[in-house]
């Protein structure tokens, strides 16, 4: 029996020009969180609070970003052999998480609003959403260039981008408010800019927890896999095959392939790292057998 390892060092994807942007754009939604509380109180406003409040859940996600983004770089251990990388999966799903509890209050907070209107200053309101947009859209420029490499990052930005559109809202609700007096555009603008926020962050929250799960990942076909190591010359059958995320970019596969003469191991494993690496698998271990043996109970 012969048991082989391939696949390129762990690595994680937040450079150093991730952190920076990660950095400012923690600076920026910080200072503006206090003046959007203070402008909420000042004006009356739930559209402004709502926004604050996801402005505060901004700025612990951006920070715990960032706390991952420096602890992945850890080097593995022995009883780490992974080293940290799945940091970025638990900040993922907390990041996602935080969100849905934040948007069930505002919603809750704003059908209250819709039964009892309350008074709002729309000039204060008008010029502090103003500022939040201009905020808000900065922040998701610094952040839209690296929100593709990791859950992590992905979770920053959906974040900022929940902000974004929260702010859009509020501006149009500012507006409404001041030019008709029609209150319940606040809170109705809470809703609408909230249930938007949901579906991402229910996303994220899902994906995050299919990563914990070791699901197979949704670009990449399970049958596909398996089709492509038994069309390699020598295996006769393949079996108790696993494919997993290991963290964001990193998917790994593992499987026992039966092989009945010894001297065709080394060019089966060869052609089974390249087959994989086609299909974006970069970490493969493959348990060559001459006789079909289950470790566990397997197809």
């Amino acid at each position: 029996m012969s048991h082989a390892h391939a696949g390129p060092h762990f690595h994680v994807h937040e450079t150093p020009d991730h952190q920076r942007r990660l950095r400012w754009a923690l600076v920026l939604t910080a200072l503006f969180f206090v003046a959007e509380v203070v402008g909420g109180i000042a004006s009356n406003s739930l559209a402004l609070l709502a926004d604050a409040g996801h402005m505060f859940t901004d700025v612990g996600a951006l920070a715990l970003s960032l706390f991952v983004a420096w602890f992945s770089h850890q080097p593995a251990a022995p009883e780490k052999t992974y080293g940290y990388l799945r940091w970025e999966i638990l900040a993922a799903l907390l990041n996602g998480s935080v969100l849905l509890l934040v948007s069930g209050w505002i919603v809750f907070e704003a059908i209250g609003r819709l039964r009892t209107p309350e008074p709002l200053e729309g000039g204060i309101m008008l010029a502090v959403a103003v500022g939040g947009l201009a905020i808000n859209a900065l922040s998701a420029m610094l952040l839209y260039p690296v929100h593709q490499h990791s859950l992590n990052a992905r979770g920053a930005y959906l974040h900022v981008i929940g902000d974004l559109l929260g702010s859009l809202g509020t501006v149009v609700a500012a507006v409404i408010v001041r030019w008709t007096g029609w209150l319940s555009a606040d809170p109705i603008a809470s809703i609408m800019v909230t249930l938007l926020v949901v579906r991402s962050a229910w996303r994220l929250v899902r994906e995050s927890v299919d990563v914990l799960l070791e699901s197979t990942p949704a670009h990449i076909s399970l049958g596909r896999v398996r089709e492509g190591l038994q069309a390699i010359g020598g295996i006769e059958s393949v079996h108790d095959l696993h494919v997993w995320t290991v963290s964001s970019g990193m998917v790994a596969m593992s499987a026992h392939a039966v092989v009945r003469e010894p001297g065709e191991n080394q060019k089966v494993l060869e052609a089974a790292v390249e087959a994989m690496r086609g299909l974006g698998i970069a970490h493969v271990t493959l348990q060559v057998e001459r006789d079909r043996i289950c470790e566990t109970p397997c197809p």
